[in-house]
């Protein structure tokens, strides 16, 4: 009669087990179905991010710009980056002020040659971010970086056009 008993313990606790397998499996299997259609609906672009109310092209000279009213990034190394680069920036443009021509003309042949560059990376990650096929994290980090390219854009683009007037007015 133990045996019995002690047979029927066992075939309880199977049972139980293989209901807890069961419930976890299909919660597992409703966790992937709500990822697959997060990652559906980013792709479609009904899930995108707010962007910032910053339009890059209306204005000027981002240099002037102070850091509440910079780019939003979505992550704090894209931040990093961007103020080391406006400090870069804005160091070069204090140079051009009191640098010997063939230094402008150096710096200006080696930043018209990275713009080329920059347009190449910007034009990637927009060809990237239209494709759809990425998960919502790779959206956003590609639209970090499409962000950083056209502000690495703008930046080069005018400091170009101030090594132009630099070069031109030493040439005279």
């Amino acid at each position: 009669m133990a045996t019995d008993i002690e047979n029927f313990d066992a075939a309880e606790t199977d049972s139980d087990s293989d209901l807890d397998r069961e419930a976890r499996e299909e919660a597992l299997r409703e966790q992937q179905a709500d990822l697959a259609q997060l990652e559906k609906l980013a792709a479609s672009g009904l899930l995108e991010e707010t962007e910032d109310d910053l339009n890059l092209d209306e204005i000027e000279n981002l240099l002037n710009l102070d850091e509440a009213h910079s780019p939003k990034f979505t992550l704090a190394k894209n931040k990093a980056r961007f103020l080391r680069m406006m400090s870069w920036y804005r160091q070069k443009e204090e140079w051009i002020e009191v640098a010997p021509l063939s230094g402008v003309t150096k710096l200006f042949k080696q930043q018209t040659k990275e713009l080329e560059g920059i347009r190449s990376s910007k034009l990637d990650y927009e060809m990237e971010l239209e494709t759809g096929t990425l998960t919502p994290s790779q959206r956003s980090y590609r639209r970090d970086e499409l962000k950083m390219c056209k502000v690495h854009e703008k930046m080069a683009v005018h400091l170009i056009s101030k090594l132009q007037l630099k070069i031109k007015s030493g040439r005279r």
